[in-house]
């Protein structure tokens, strides 16, 4: 507790839901907006960034926050829908200040900031940041003339200071490191991660993009819009930007590249194994808005000898996007795409009807055609609707298949190309922070 109530550390807000008086859900905390202020002044939160439903995020004023306990923040019940635009005075403090060095005065030691404490003031609704978690660097540092105090300390050791006691937060960071900010997202699915790195700036997301494995940061881009997808490949090391592209989809990845130079997918691909750069100059070479362009290469495929546990066993793959493990292909050698002679599909539900040894080409259902890979979006669009399908075979003319396109990949296709940036409210709500205060109203910051 704080001297006038309840102090939290700022890192246990991440990802907790929102709730309005009635207990209905409004959201979740993805950050804290804070003002840094002049000298050791403690700054002063402004609010919390909240994501709503539908992955918008929002700015909910301190003022309008009656509760932060039991992992939950209660509100008044008064929130402003529209969409949050950070200032150029305002700090998010997940985004930017976790991971920062900064120095102990006293000691003049170099620390890491691992979180921050804010505390609630007496008789007030307004709140301050008062307390920084910070980690010692290993080994340390020793300033002539100031002796360690109490001895030898452990390497790493960490402690809990006033925000007095450190200096250095309005110092531009170099190099910021993301782990302590990426372990309060930990549990994120990708697409909201996505939501969270396209919302930081240009030098943080680069930061915790490079602070993320190979296999994460593909599941990431692959949420991105292109603008933010390019540039975070753009700031990779040309052999990590290749490992990432392997480890996207490949309907993803030939997507990226195609929105590179001709030089940078040469060198790129030049750096990929041989068959993922094959594949990616395969789905290159298709028009973008058919069954080729939107196909992935790496459908379940099966031979006609697989019986339906073998089948069972590889849609379990947790890899699989649902629509991919919705059916197999079974097709004859070889079982990798461009495969042998296509002889048709087995949907989920008939393999979960028969018994475990039952051969899948007694399954097929051979009465759906193919696609060509140059049929146009339109085509693909009403042969799903028609079949009720959520994924469909592409076939080239020899009758090999050449790999699957799904639901979702249609739906990339047939939204606006800045679907993830538009505002799914019609109305124009006015910005919290230009509405006056006045009777019954709870406008500014």
């Amino acid at each position: 507790m704080g001297a006038g109530g309840s102090r939290v550390f700022v890192s246990h807000l991440a990802g907790i839901a929102v709730f309005d008086p009635n207990g209905d859900q409004v959201g979740r905390v993805r950050d804290v907006v804070a003002m840094l202020r002049i000298g050791a002044r403690p700054p002063r939160v402004l609010g919390l960034v909240v994501e709503v439903a539908s992955r918008r995020q929002i700015f909910l004023p301190m003022t309008r926050v009656t509760g932060v306990e039991s992992g939950q923040v209660i509100t008044t019940g008064v929130i402003n829908m529209r969409r949050f635009e950070q200032r150029g005075s305002e700090t998010l403090v997940l985004g930017e200040l976790l991971d920062r060095r900064v120095h102990l005065l006293e000691t003049d030691e170099e620390v890491t900031v691992l979180d921050v404490a804010m505390v609630q003031l007496p008789a007030r609704r307004d709140w301050e940041i008062d307390k920084v978690f910070v980690r010692k660097e290993a080994g340390g540092r020793r300033t002539a003339g100031l002796p360690w105090k109490g001895g030898r300390r452990r390497a790493g050791e960490t402690l809990t200071v006033e925000w007095s006691a450190v200096t250095g937060f309005s110092v531009p960071e170099h190099g910021q490191g993301a782990e302590n900010l990426l372990a309060t997202f930990e549990q994120l699915r990708a697409a909201d991660l996505a939501n969270v790195l396209h919302h930081l700036s240009a030098k943080r997301r680069s930061e915790v993009a490079a602070a993320l494995d190979d296999d994460r940061l593909a599941d990431v881009l692959e949420e991105l819009p292109d603008d933010d997808q390019v540039e975070i490949l753009g700031k990779l090391q040309e052999e990590r930007a290749a490992d990432v592209l392997e480890a996207m989809d490949p309907d993803d990845a030939a997507d990226l590249l195609s929105e590179l130079p001709e030089d940078d997918q040469e060198r790129l691909l030049g750096l990929m194994r041989p068959r993922d750069a094959a594949d990616m100059r395969r789905l290159m070479s298709y028009e973008e808005r058919t069954a080729g362009g939107m196909m992935t290469t790496e459908p379940v495929v099966l031979l006609p000898d697989a019986t339906v546990a073998d089948a069972l066993a590889r849609v379990r793959n947790p890899d699989l996007s649902p629509a991919l493990a919705a059916q197999v292909y079974v097709c004859r050698a070889p079982d990798e795409t461009p495969t042998g002679k296509y002889l048709g599909t087995v949907h989920f539900q008939r393999l979960l009807r028969d018994p475990p040894f039952t051969l899948v080409s007694a399954l097929c259902d051979t009465d759906l055609r193919p696609l060509p890979p140059n049929t146009p979006l339109p085509a693909v669009t009403g042969y799903l609707a028609t079949y009720n399908m959520v994924a469909a075979p592409v076939v080239d003319e020899s009758g090999s298949l050449l790999g699957a396109v799904t639901v979702d990949d249609v739906l990339d296709h047939l939204l606006p190309e800045d679907w993830r940036e538009r505002e799914l409210y019609g109305a124009d709500v006015p910005d919290v922070r230009t509405v006056p205060r006045r009777s019954g109203v709870t406008g500014g910051r």
